[in-house]
């Protein structure tokens, strides 16, 4: 008799792959947290419904889960925004941020482009310990303000800085600035 997969172990894998927390995967799925919980210490044996959401929450395919020997698939390229209507853009005093990531990077990485009209800044709230951000100037000049360093850019310039304090980028010139973005949050996030 062949021995069931370990549902509980390979949902757990891929969680803490992904640095989700029970909470996080709960929200995603639409799984409680104690449902989830109770699979995960093999306490319950979930139906195929239920392991189907837990996928879909994990932004994997079912037979993952089902695996004996699980592994996250690694050769594969997918253009999240192709045709998907992820992009969104928003314009206020003079910036206009357009999120190129998928909603489903949220609060792992984020991705957008950036442009600033001559004399306009973006301020930031501190993001959660650790996070960091990955600052590419594609055209123009900005100032790079965080906590009490400060850093004049040019294009072609690359900066990462720490963005768990506040933070500004401002374009300072008479001419128009455009970025490139990246936040990337730390697996201590969640917690």
């Amino acid at each position: 008799m062949e021995t069931p997969p370990p549902i509980g172990k390979n949902i757990q894998k891929f969680r803490q792959s992904k640095h989700l927390t029970l909470n996080i995967l709960s929200e995603r799925s639409g799984v409680s947290k104690a449902m989830l919980s109770q699979i995960e210490s093999d306490k319950v044996n979930p139906t195929i419904a239920t392991v189907w959401k837990i996928a879909r929450g994990l932004n994997i395919d079912i037979h993952d889960i089902l695996d004996v020997n699980p592994q996250p698939k690694r050769d594969f390229i997918k253009n999240p925004t192709s045709g998907s209507g992820h992009v969104i853009e928003t314009t206020e005093h003079g910036v206009t941020i357009r999120i190129l990531s998928p909603l489903n990077m949220v609060e792992d990485l984020e991705m957008y482009l950036i442009s600033f009209e001559p004399h306009t800044k973006l301020p930031s709230e501190p993001h959660f310990a650790g996070t960091q951000e990955f600052l590419t100037v594609i055209k123009g000049n900005v100032k790079v303000k965080a906590g009490e360093n400060e850093c004049m850019m040019k294009k072609g310039d690359f900066l990462m800085y720490h963005c768990d304090i506040e933070h500004t980028i401002s374009c300072d010139s008479n001419v128009p600035a455009i970025i490139h973005l990246v936040v990337r949050y730390t697996p201590d996030k969640h917690l």
